[in-house]
């Protein structure tokens, strides 16, 4: 009898790069907002890069996690994921590009280059497409043999945030203090054959809004926060942040311009992290009962005792018909915005269009989704969010396996609640292009993938 952590022996290379865009840039994500762009900066931006193969003559799996919101169109997705794909030759399925989702950082829509500092995103999304590129290479090139390891903790910074509105017949984005939340974080350790940690592997659900209508800096919120906790523990090995399944799930505290409290957030999660890193096996180590002691009471013992990860990856890319939901058409969509007076309607009509023109025509819309097998562990991505409950399943489908859930991987469109929510005055609901049943199809089309990749 043993028990052994999900981990992956192989070549795993890392690099970082600094994203963080010029002061003065677009930068609305408020509806609520009284200004348009950036006016400073309270933690850097970074992109962070890992790199997986069994060995060198296998193509890499490409992990890109980038302190960004959104993205606003196909095309300016693909300039930076393609920029990678292209330049070293891979194919689509090795490379997820994840977005931590912070609502602090710069607007990477080119079609926003007419409003105040709209000039300055087409030059940086040039300047994100680079930094990938360069991150992926130097990761390549770095890349040694090296363990992974992963491990299950908890942290409850995340609190449900679909708020009942005591006056009226809604129901608020904002903390509810009356539904469970997920508290489940996962973490993963990379050390190299001296047993030095050279990476961390953050997977933790719960939307970065702390910051909002009056924070006025760029800000990777509690993102840059619990990093620089990590890193401080780890020798400054870079810490790679992955935003899981959050449709419901964000801070109690949050909105506000004071960056005093992402910073608080952002150690309590660090914390955390810290916590579940010093409860981890050596690297190439499980535990296994060794036999009986009798003492006062008979007593059960376990021991270390060398053990060798998994060498097995694995990718795919499955595609799925997500059903639409009966939406206007760009052009109502503009004609109600070019009357519209009110600012913060007229950023729900812009943030319309902009949803009807990713998901294009027609009653359903495509979506990838993004399966590896890292040795026993299971990442899977996805380009929306979806609400924990997918997450959950999920783990609960594999329950032998570390499973990763990301939202917002190579792409973006809308929310996907359960369901039985979309009878409700919720945001969730009535900013989705999605119809409902479209987060149960992706769930169990997921679950029956994931279960195929990591049979042995």
């Amino acid at each position: 009898m043993h028990v052994k952590q999900p981990s992956f022996a192989g070549l795993i290379g890392v690099a970082r790069e600094d994203i963080t865009p010029p002061v003065g840039i677009y930068a609305r994500s408020w509806g609520a907002a009284k200004h348009d762009v950036a006016e400073g900066v309270h933690r850097p931006l970074t992109l962070t890069c890992l790199t997986f193969q069994s060995t060198a003559a296998d193509a890499p799996m490409v992990l890109i996690a980038a302190d960004l919101g959104t993205w606003r169109s196909r095309e300016d997705e693909w300039l930076v994921r393609g920029g990678v794909i292209e330049g070293l030759g891979l194919e689509e399925f090795g490379v997820m590009l994840c977005l931590s989702h912070t609502h602090a950082g710069p607007n990477t829509g080119r079609d926003n280059a007419a409003k105040p500092g709209g000039h300055l995103i087409a030059p940086y999304l040039d300047h994100l497409r680079t930094a990938a590129i360069t991150a992926a290479n130097r990761a390549l090139t770095s890349a040694a043999p090296a363990v992974l390891t992963w491990r299950y903790g908890r942290c409850d910074l995340a609190t449900n945030r679909d708020l009942p509105d005591p006056a009226v017949d809604r129901v608020l984005c904002g903390f509810n203090p009356a539904n469970a939340a997920d508290d489940t974080l996962l973490v993963g350790r990379v050390t190299d054959n001296a047993g030095k940690v050279i990476a961390t592997l953050v997977n933790y659900a719960c939307h970065p809004t702390t910051l909002a209508w009056e924070n006025r800096l760029i800000s990777p919120d509690y993102v840059g926060a619990m990093r620089d906790v990590v890193e401080a523990h780890t020798a400054a090995a870079p810490c790679l942040f992955l935003q899981g399944a959050s449709g419901e799930l964000a801070p109690a505290e949050q909105y506000t311009g004071d960056v005093s409290l992402p910073d608080r957030h952002g150690r309590r999660l660090g914390y955390a992290v810290l916590s579940t890193l010093e409860a981890m096996n050596s690297p190439r180590a499980a535990l296994r009962f060794e036999g009986v002691v009798e003492s006062g009471a008979p007593l059960a013992v376990w021991r270390g005792f060398a053990d060798e990860p998994s060498h097995k990856l694995a990718a795919m890319k499955l595609d799925i018909d997500l059903p639409l939901k009966d939406l206007p058409s760009i052009a109502a969509i503009e004609a109600e915005s070019s009357t519209c007076t009110d600012p913060v309607i007229k950023e729900r009509l812009w943030r319309k269009r902009l949803v009807r023109r990713i998901v294009s025509d027609g009653t359903t819309s495509r979506w990838p989704l993004w399966l590896w097998r890292l040795g026993d562990a299971c990442l899977l991505g996805q380009s929306n969010e979806a609400y924990s409950i997918f997450q959950q399943h999920l783990r609960r489908r594999l329950p032998n396996r570390a499973v990763a859930v990301m939202n917002i991987v190579n792409g973006w469109a809308g929310y996907l609640p359960p369901r039985e929510m979309y009878g409700q005055d919720l945001y969730q609901v009535w900013q989705t292009p999605f119809a409902a049943g479209s987060l149960e199809l992706l769930t169990e089309s997921a679950a029956r993938a994931a279960g195929s990749i990591m049979k042995d």
